[in-house]
């Protein structure tokens, strides 16, 4: 990793990652965190800062497809690695299916958690594809909502599961949200 020198004299770093599948380069220093430069970097907002204490999870990322607290990993241990935020979970202009479930389970309310959820989702739904109540609930144990009371949210992710996007009852009634 090049380290260079700013005009205070203080050491920076050449980071380079790859995000939502894209290389990127980035001068940092020491002590910036991932989701710092996700946000003030790359301008990718969708990553929230909230507690920035590691507890609300509103700032979960995949790196390597594992789920972080991008508030608590340090932007310098990213160095080689794929992260994947929000923006890289949509199919082109096309929602993900995780997404339109959470939107038609009515998991998403005022939204500020919903990254973090869908990105805990999709690494879940990854390694282990037909989760129980159980399994979707500990992997979203990290993500606090304020909002939902975390019902819908499991819904959407166990519909998800079950190869569906929209409630059984809309399901079963062939009639659109």
């Amino acid at each position: 990793m090049n380290t260079i020198q700013d005009k205070e004299g203080v050491k920076r770093y050449m980071l380079s990652l790859t995000v939502n599948g894209d290389p990127h380069t980035v001068v940092v220093k020491a002590n910036t965190t991932l989701s710092q430069v996700l946000r003030n970097e790359l301008a990718l907002t969708g990553t929230k800062q909230g507690c920035e204490l590691g507890d609300c999870g509103s700032c979960t990322v995949l790196m390597d497809g594992k789920p972080v607290n991008s508030c608590m990993v340090l932007a310098l241990e990213a160095e080689g690695r794929e992260v994947t935020t929000i923006e890289g979970v949509a199919e082109g202009a096309k929602l993900s299916d995780l997404q339109e479930s959470f939107v038609n389970h009515g998991a998403v309310q005022c939204g500020y958690c919903s990254p973090g959820m869908v990105l805990s989702a999709k690494a879940l739904l990854a390694r282990n594809p037909h989760p129980s109540e159980l399994e979707v609930r500990e992997a979203i144990s990290g993500n606090l909502c304020r909002c939902t009371g975390y019902v819908h949210i499991v819904e959407a992710i166990l519909a998800v599961s079950e190869g569906r996007t929209t409630p059984p009852e809309e399901a079963n009634a062939g009639g659109e949200a």
